[in-house]
């Protein structure tokens, strides 16, 4: 048994609120989906082919969506409680993030919806997912996250 204490680096609250944040962000946005619906979506730009689309999506996809938005959530709250859980919710995050991206590209023609800008945004969300993700694997190695 190891008795040395491993100190909280002062990244790791700079990491973890910034995390809270960028995903309590995207959970608010979920919510407004979920609750708001089309007149959510219009009033951030969205078109009516894009809201109809979405509409058209199966339960499994919004399943895969909520996954990808709480696990962030979980992930950054675990981060900041310095627990090792924090990896594995992130991750959940990640993958769900990665098989709805690719469901909605493949099986539902995203292509045909999508603009240029949104697939930028997604690329960003998903690069930005890994980074959590791999702080969080960093922080377990060197023993900071128990």
């Amino acid at each position: 048994m190891n008795s040395m204490t491993v100190r909280t680096p002062w990244h790791l609250w700079v990491v973890g609120g910034l995390s809270l944040l960028w995903n309590g962000f995207g959970g608010y946005l979920y919510l407004m989906t979920q609750m708001e619906g089309e007149e959510f979506l219009r009033s951030m730009g969205s078109t009516q082919a894009a809201i109809d689309w979405q509409a058209s999506m199966p339960a499994w996809m919004n399943a895969l969506w909520a996954i990808g938005v709480w696990g962030g959530v979980l992930g950054a709250v675990l981060l900041l409680m310095r627990m090792k859980w924090a990896m594995y919710a992130f991750l959940a995050s990640l993958a769900a993030m990665v098989i709805s991206l690719v469901a909605s590209l493949t099986v539902f023609n995203g292509m045909d919806v999508y603009t240029t800008a949104e697939l930028v945004q997604t690329a960003v969300l998903t690069f930005i997912a890994i980074g959590f993700l791999l702080y969080s694997r960093m922080m377990v190695r060197k023993g900071v996250l128990r």
